[in-house]
């Protein structure tokens, strides 16, 4: 028995052979939809360079007296 997995844009029950020509995508209209997504970068990898610096950003405030 192959192992099923779910399309990742429908949801729709697939199962994982050499016969699912679409795997892991349940047809070509999910994975071209999927494609469009990464191309108009609504899906991204994040960049570890792009995290927020836990260090707070210098201050600029020249109010405070030295």
């Amino acid at each position: 028995m192959a192992k099923e997995v779910s399309c990742p844009n429908c949801g729709k029950p697939v199962e994982w052979s050499e016969q699912s020509q679409w795997r892991p995508f349940c047809s070509e209209r999910c994975r071209l939809i999927d494609l469009g997504e990464w191309l108009n970068e609504s899906h991204r990898i994040a960049d570890p360079t792009d995290a927020p610096s836990e260090d707070p950003p210098p201050s600029d405030d020249l109010s405070t007296p030295h």
